[in-house]
């Protein structure tokens, strides 16, 4: 049997029922953005310093050690101790 799929796709296209699906869409994607437009721009602030602070973390993360492959990645990560002990330095031989 011999089927030609881009007929039926551009069958669909060309449809009544893609016309009515594609004006519900439209009035469905309107309502949804007037009705919430009210509430994203009040937390705009909020989302703007997340978005921003998330894109810090991202891209400047790597100026300590950390996704290193080296010694320091490993220094970096060990544990220190108590905050406030007097510890003895690791790169101190005695």
């Amino acid at each position: 049997m011999n089927h030609n799929d881009d007929s039926t796709s551009r069958d669909f296209l060309a449809s009544r029922s893609a016309l009515v699906l594609a004006v519900f869409l439209a009035i469905g994607g309107f309502y949804l953005i007037t009705e919430h437009t009210a509430h994203l721009v009040g937390y705009a602030p909020l989302l703007l310093l997340v978005a921003l602070c998330g894109g810090m973390h991202f891209f400047m993360h790597g100026g300590h050690g950390h996704g290193g492959n080296g010694d320091n990645a490993e220094r970096d990560h060990a544990p220190r101790g108590p905050a406030g002990a007097d510890a003895p330095d690791r790169d101190d031989p005695g």
